[in-house]
């Protein structure tokens, strides 16, 4: 059995000044002025944000921080959930109408990917496509504020953008150094206004995030120790905010929770969850944190054939003394749980996806890049077992 180890090397820098608390939107203009390097006129803001985080209030709330610091401010709402190569090409034009400063992400991971897709082309120049990849930016980007409204991606932690081909639908993973946000505003105010749904679906992301950086090839001891946190809060206040989305401290433990699992994600990467379930979102639509959902405890049960013991100690977290053998049913039931109580599917059937499908799933899924980070090796018979298990 290859062993993979915490003393695994690593090149951690951190890049994002990392804010958390309630009513740290407050500052919001403060922290943009600093990043605004003009004296002769005033900075200019655009704001990147999807139409129900201006049904919310968020937008409007924001703005009004901005122009009180003395900013002007534009926006930019056209765009969807994974947004497109063809909504990053409608961003670029209107940064290149309103010439802005800084930029800010407000929403949930959409805006924020939206935000640093144009960053990478306003910037530098040619498509999207050109930065699909790892450290392909060819000049500094601008500075960008992510204000996370939402508890799933981690996005506002992690210096990747996650793009679909307008055509294929195909989700490139933008990566640069450079297009890592400055500041990360965390407010869990803000996400008192998600809905149940919302919720569901983007804390199953920030779950399998946890889960899936504990037990890749890259993990290390910056890694882990970021898995284990994220994954403890993430545990303890799932339930909670579905019972009750007003609990503001539940609210925080989960969004402080989604950005320590985008900081593993920074180090550590992905897995076969995230590689089985993007071609369901790719073909079916599924949104990610269900086709993600759907695929972890099958994964689970695969790695833990060989990596028990990290599951295990994943595990203590929550339970301190469950046996090592014991731990990678416990963790999968568990997930099975949270996706029960979340109302979400845990089966292709329900999804009214046909098993039909499942030799073009394993052709795609062999394809993702996140499945060469999979502790165990992903090839055609295994990750269609990893289908056939949740058929």
């Amino acid at each position: 059995m290859e062993t993979m180890s915490t003393t695994a090397s690593f090149d951690l820098q951190p890049r994002t000044r990392l804010i958390f608390g309630a009513g740290t939107l407050a500052k919001v203009g403060e922290l943009t002025r600093s990043l605004a390097k003009v004296a002769s006129r005033p900075a200019r803001v655009l704001v990147v944000c999807d139409q129900g985080i201006v049904a919310a209030g968020h937008f409007e709330r924001v703005r009004g921080l901005l122009t009180e610091s003395g900013l002007m401010v534009e926006s930019f709402h056209e765009f969807a959930e994974n947004p497109t190569s063809a909504m990053v090409d409608q961003a670029v034009t209107a940064a290149a109408a309103f010439q802005p400063d800084v930029l800010i992400g407000l929403g949930g991971g959409s805006s924020l990917d939206c935000c640093k897709g144009m960053n990478f082309v306003y910037s530098c120049g040619g498509s999207i496509h050109d930065y699909h990849g790892v450290g392909k930016a060819t000049a500094d980007m601008l500075p960008m504020i992510a204000i996370p409204t939402t508890s799933g991606t981690g996005s506002e932690t992690q210096s990747f953008a996650l793009i679909s081909d307008a055509q294929t639908h195909v989700k490139m993973a933008c990566g640069d150094p450079r297009a890592a946000c400055k500041i990360a505003m965390l407010d869990p105010e803000l996400t008192l206004t998600m809905p149940r749904r919302v919720t569901s679906l983007t804390g199953i992301d920030a779950i399998s995030h946890a889960i899936e950086t504990y037990v890749t090839r890259r993990r290390n001891a910056m890694s882990t120790m970021y898995s284990r946190r994220a994954f403890a809060l993430l545990a303890g206040s799932f339930r909670r905010v579905l019972e009750n989305g007003q609990d503001l401290e539940a609210r925080g433990d989960m969004q402080l929770g989604a950005s320590l699992a985008g900081m593993a994600i920074e180090t550590s990467m992905l897995g076969a969850a995230h590689a089985t379930a993007n071609p369901l979102t790719a073909r079916h639509d599924i949104v990610h944190g269900q086709a993600v959902g759907l695929m972890l405890p099958a994964v689970i049960r695969f790695n833990g054939v060989e990596h028990a013991d990290w599951y295990a100690e994943l595990m203590r977290e929550i339970e301190p003394n469950i046996a090592t053998p014991d731990a990678p049913d416990a963790l999968a039931e568990l997930v099975l749980s949270w996706m029960g109580a979340a109302e979400l599917a845990v089966s292709l059937d329900e999804l009214a996806i046909p098993s039909s499908d499942i030799g073009r799933f394993v052709d795609d899924a062999l394809q993702q890049w996140t499945g060469t980070f999979n502790p165990i090796s992903l090839d055609q018979d295994n990750v269609r077992m990893l289908y056939r298990d949740v058929a």
